[in-house]
């Protein structure tokens, strides 16, 4: 069964979830590059980030999920990987802002470009993907593809690094987790900002992410089988 099939009262839902997905990356994104230079991951520098590139590739991928939803054909299991890879992407998004950059930030946190592309994108694309995931077949081998776009981003913020790009005016790096000249450098550990080096953040990444995908698949099957169940 592709998503083609998807009952109108599921496929009403799982549309407006998309728009709001496109809507408020969009109107955030714009937010972002348009203040000013100064304020955290803003100005033309702002596609430079991981939020901006996540919330700009999971609008696409919503927006492309809603042309599939009126395909009159069987939807490729590929499809519903990408969706996957897109989705734990902006879960990281969210969840790295909200738990680890936003207490760090203070008042200037949660300002509504924040909120939009960190956590309103997140939550709905999230929400998606359970509204239509239960009609692909992902599998555990699919999780390590969920670590291709972060690890991209790694290798794209270690060249910017090297070669001295600047994500912000005297920044070299885009998050301080990825400030590979702190005292902490790549091994160490210290008693301010980022406590440890370079290397134990992205282990724990590489673990949040593997943790997130299983997470979901859990979730998947379950709504899966209770579908079955109903049908």
């Amino acid at each position: 069964m592709g998503i083609a099939t998807v009952s109108p009262s599921r496929k009403a839902l799982s549309l407006i979830l998309k728009l709001v997905v496109v809507v408020s990356a969009a109107f955030g994104v714009y937010l972002s590059a348009t203040d000013g230079i100064f304020a955290f991951m803003s100005g033309k520098r702002v596609f430079m980030y991981f939020t901006i590139q996540s919330n700009i590739a999971i609008a696409l991928i919503c927006a492309f999920g809603a042309v599939l939803l009126f395909v009159k054909r069987r939807v490729k299991n590929w499809w519903f990987v990408v969706k996957f890879v897109g989705t734990v992407a902006i879960t990281l998004t969210g969840g790295v802002f909200s738990f680890v950059l936003a207490p760090t930030l203070g008042d200037m946190a949660w300002n509504i470009r924040n909120v939009l592309t960190h956590v309103i994108v997140p939550l709905c694309a999230i929400a998606d993907f359970f509204v239509t995931g239960v009609f692909g077949d992902l599998k555990k081998s699919h999780i390590p593809y969920a670590t291709v776009p972060p690890l991209l981003y790694v290798i794209y913020a270690a060249v910017a690094y090297v070669q001295g790009w600047e994500f912000a005016p005297g920044k070299n790096y885009p998050y301080f987790f990825l400030n590979w000249g702190s005292e902490a450098g790549a091994f160490g550990f210290s008693d301010k900002l980022p406590f440890m080096g370079c290397v134990w953040w992205l282990i724990a990444g590489a673990l949040l992410i593997c943790g997130i995908g299983l997470l979901y698949l859990v979730i998947i099957n379950k709504l899966k089988r209770r579908r079955l169940i109903r049908a």
